[in-house]
């Protein structure tokens, strides 16, 4: 039992350091491990599988609606990086170069990407070249490297993987809808599958992304009540087109250019699931996402039958489609409890010699403790009924912690004393001025997270300067 006790001791308890938890959790679930080169973090493959369903899931849908999966290179030429000024100035303090090869210095610099919009419009100056050729709707699901200062596990790696979708369009009006289709596909990945309800909104300018002519944005609340950027869309014009000469015959036989948007999701995704819904014992994961939905744990295993009784039903719910594990290790039952609590398991099933002589099991949920039994003959409706109610459930109190710390607003002292007290998300109005954005940055410690597309109505003056203001907008601290 000692030993049981020293598996949970492992992770910090998140009110005491909530910074130290989440690192503990990273570790000691065995998604992460550091290397020698700082922010640069091996997924093991527990972590990689949380991945692999996630791309799953975005995968389908970004194929469903017409868009196919490239392949462009790592090395992007310094001379074709800076044809589009805002955007290589946005990056330039990020950038990593190669400036040999083998022995050899090169005759140019190669940027290691830290986003491909430059070599996608390279790729298709050649091939768009009429309005038959439009659109493109090209996505990559590939690593990029960004040489950030301060780095976190998922949070912010120098390297982290991610998903980056351009694509092309005939009209603006085209462009601007697929930029709000992604918005909402992510939206609908991270509700629906990770379980994490989120606020849709638009940048300001001072946020967008480089180059962008507007971002949309889809923002967390952490358990923490800090805010955490969980995918953007951005609409480009045809600012890229122009800088790269990307021309195409219309259907009216004239020279036109083409419109462009680019969106994006990380493994920082993972980051956000764990301070959505983890807890003191470690991660609490969404069933949809989960590499194990259910952990069989044969109870007394040294009886007879026991071990194949466990191993039936394991055979019986995977048969169904049910991701499932059945654990024979040697270890003690309360040290399997503490060790698949930590790693987020959605379902325990237990089944010990008892169990078996009824025709029951008995299945814990990782999101509350419950303990429900229930007959061997019916545990696979039983089972997909609470995975999907663990993924209701979850979703629940994740939204009850975003409505309880989302607050209105009318001043910048009201935002300044409501963060201090309590975190979350401020409200207010805000007249569009970036020197109002950049006050309330210096004197409440909050960045603007977004112009959310659900508008209230709080009046008509700016919190922050008094003038009058027409949009209400979103503030919080974020990762």
């Amino acid at each position: 039992m000692a030993q049981d006790k020293k598996k949970v001791e492992q992770i910090t308890d998140m009110e005491v350091d909530f910074a130290k938890w989440y690192t503990d959790v990273c570790t000691k679930a065995e998604l992460i491990d550091y290397t020698s080169v700082k922010g640069m973090f091996i997924l093991r493959p527990y972590g990689y599988a949380i991945w692999e369903n996630i791309q799953q899931e975005l995968d389908s849908r970004l194929k469903a609606t017409g868009h196919e999966n490239v392949s462009l290179p790592m090395l992007i030429p310094e001379s074709l990086l800076q044809k589009e000024k805002d955007h290589v100035e946005g990056f330039a303090p990020e950038c990593a170069w190669v400036t040999c090869g083998g022995s050899e210095a090169l005759e140019e610099r190669l940027c290691v990407r830290p986003t491909s919009e430059t070599l996608f419009c390279e790729h298709y100056a050649h091939i768009i070249h009429s309005w038959r050729d439009l659109p493109k709707l090209y996505n990559q699901w590939c690593s990029v490297l960004r040489w950030e200062k301060t780095t976190r596990p998922f949070l912010r790696h120098r390297e982290f993987l991610w998903q980056e979708g351009h694509t092309m369009h005939a009209t603006a009006e085209e462009a601007m809808e697929e930029t709000v289709r992604m918005l909402e596909i992510y939206a609908d990945v991270v509700e629906n599958v990770l379980a994490m309800p989120v606020v849709r909104g638009r940048k300001t300018d001072k946020e967008k992304f480089s180059g962008a002519e507007c971002t949309y944005t889809i923002e967390c609340m952490m358990h923490d009540r800090k805010a955490l950027q969980n995918g953007t869309s951005h609409y480009f014009g045809d600012g890229f087109a122009r800088a790269f000469d990307i021309t195409f015959t219309d259907q009216n036989n004239r020279q036109a250019y083409p419109f462009q948007t680019s969106w994006g999701i990380t493994t920082r995704t993972i980051g956000g699931i764990i301070m959505t819904h983890g807890d003191n014992s470690g991660l609490i994961l969404p069933p949809r996402i989960a590499p194990v939905q259910v952990v069989v744990l044969p109870i007394a295993s040294h009886k007879e039958g026991v071990v194949e009784a466990a191993q039936a039903v394991e055979g019986t719910l995977r048969a169904a489609g049910i991701r499932t594990k059945c654990d024979l290790s040697d270890n003690s039952p309360g040290w399997k409890f503490a060790e698949h609590e930590m790693k987020g398991v959605p379902l325990r099933l237990e089944l010990g010699p008892r169990d078996i002589e009824a025709g029951r099991c008995v299945l814990a949920r990782r999101d509350t403790g419950e303990k429900i039994t229930t007959p061997l003959t019916e545990v696979v409706e039983t089972v997909k009924g609470l995975l999907d109610d663990i993924h209701h459930s979850m979703y629940a109190r994740a939204k009850r912690n975003l409505e309880e710390n989302t607050y209105a607003c009318r001043t910048l002292a009201e935002v300044k004393e409501k963060m201090e007290a309590q975190g979350g998300f401020a409200k207010t109005m805000w007249c569009g001025d970036e020197a109002c954005e950049v006050r309330m940055k210096e004197e409440a410690g909050v960045s603007s997270r977004c112009i959310p597309f659900a508008q209230e109505d709080l009046g008509d003056v700016c919190a922050v300067c008094g003038k009058h203001a027409e949009q209400m907008i979103y503030w919080g601290v974020a990762y």
